[in-house]
């Protein structure tokens, strides 16, 4: 299941420059490139003629040469050159992709163009915020997006998957949750109220004794999550608001499906305490990775197992309560979209046929085929 009218993130701002950059995304082969001035463009990653990926080819200009035939593109995915003829039929063009950049992300728009408004890209400004001192990475996982959605809603499992890291067993015997639900919003909050604080915690902010620690996750349609999290010396006022002589944090994630059973996962930490310390801040991502990749055996593995077993009955828990709600909304949704998107069946017979690159007027140039 795949939602399109929605800005997903296609590439961290490095990824992408002049050279073409090939990415599947919800299903859809893309090249990202730079034009000279360094707006960056999308398009669909296939040549009309002979559907080589323009990802090989090369930027030209503004334009994306092909590495096969040379044949050029221009940023709204039109061919404007074929070298060999003059004329180039209008239907020579590929998929162009409204795309922004913002929070050191490249942001793709999949769905219906006229929707594409760049005032409804989730915020994550705490990436480049200079009241922040943050940092983003990448993993690609080979597993269901919707997994790693409900990881980040259910954070019990904490306790068991990162007990090196930033899980202790206080998250699940001492904690009291509260789940709340919009149309389009899932927020689960969690407090864990006078416990020691996990080895994470305790290395970036050297507490001795016991912490009063919250989570607050804020999931938004279709795969954003962003956790509030941070700890104080218990008694000091934190579930009041005050909170003082701690650490708060913020974990960002952005989960972007590449297939039915592989997605890409962008993700940052950014914290809000010496924030041009770029030691402290490479100590917390180093641990968040660490943590992360202990989640991504885990979705793979579970993906493993609903491809052999794809029909295999499932039970839920209490802890379950945030990522089902999340499911209700994305499910509401992907039915809606269905629903706008009925259209008549194409004409019988006109799939997969290429569009001719010549025409009568350059037929005289054209070698002839040698004979039998």
């Amino acid at each position: 299941m795949f939602l399109r009218n929605f800005w997903y993130v296609a590439a961290c701002d490095h990824e992408v420059s002049r050279k073409p950059f090939g990415r599947m995304i919800l299903g859809e082969p893309i090249v990202l490139f730079r034009k000279q001035d360094g707006a960056p463009v999308a398009l669909e990653d296939r040549c009309v003629h002979r559907h080589l990926p323009l990802s090989m080819g090369k930027a030209v200009g503004d334009h994306l040469q092909c590495h096969y035939h040379g044949l050029r593109y221009d940023c709204t995915g039109q061919c404007v050159k074929v070298p060999g003829q003059n004329t180039i039929p209008p239907s020579a063009r590929v998929k162009a992709y409204p795309v922004v950049e913002r929070y050191h992300w490249l942001w793709i728009w999949m769905g219906d163009p006229a929707r594409a408004d760049p005032g409804q890209i989730t915020d994550f400004h705490w990436l480049d915020d200079p009241n922040w001192g943050a940092k983003g990475s990448y993993l690609h996982v080979r597993a269901n997006w919707q997994l790693i959605v409900d990881n980040l809603l259910d954070l019990t499992h904490l306790a068991f998957v990162h007990e090196s890291t930033i899980g202790n067993a206080a998250l699940v015997e001492n904690a009291t949750v509260k789940v709340t639900r919009s149309p389009n919003n899932v927020v689960v909050t969690r407090w864990i109220i006078d416990a020691p604080a996990p080895p994470t915690f305790v290395k970036a902010g050297g507490f001795t004794t016991h912490v009063d620690r919250w989570q607050i996750i804020d999931f938004v349609p279709p795969a954003f999550l962003r956790l509030d999290v941070g700890c104080t010396p218990t008694g000091t006022g934190a579930p009041q608001g005050r909170r003082v002589n701690g650490i708060n944090m913020r974990n960002l994630n952005a989960i972007t499906p590449e297939t039915e059973t592989t997605s890409h996962y962008f993700w940052g930490q950014a914290h809000d305490w010496d924030v041009n310390n770029g030691a402290l801040t490479d100590m917390l991502v180093e641990q968040i990775t660490t943590a992360f990749l202990e989640d991504v055996a885990v979705f793979e593995a579970q993906q493993r197992n609903m491809t052999m077993l794809p029909n295999a009955p499932q039970v839920d828990i209490n802890a379950d309560a945030g990522l089902i709600q999340a499911r209700r909304i994305l499910e509401r949704i992907h039915k809606e979209e269905l629903a706008a998107a009925a259209l008549p069946a194409s004409p019988a017979g006109s799939a997969g046929v290429p569009a001719a690159l010549y025409s009568e007027e350059d037929a005289g140039k054209m070698p002839a085929f040698p004979g039998p």
